[in-house]
């Protein structure tokens, strides 16, 4: 696996910690996970999803 595929372990091992997380079926009706991580006072929200088409996930990372 690609670090692409697994962007959690990739912000994880960045030193980002996991504060929340949550699943919901998203806007294209597939289930979302959704992370709140901090790192240093700094705090961002990973969107985590299945790719539409073809293999792996597809992420989104929000600045809060």
């Amino acid at each position: 696996m690609s670090v692409d595929d697994r962007p959690l372990s990739a912000l994880l091992s960045q030193g980002w910690e996991v504060l929340q997380y949550s699943a919901s079926i998203g806007d294209s009706g597939t289930l979302e996970h959704c992370f709140l991580l901090r790192r240093q006072g700094t705090t961002k929200v990973l969107i985590v999803r299945k790719k539409m088409m073809g293999e792996g996930v597809a992420s989104e990372e929000l600045e809060v």
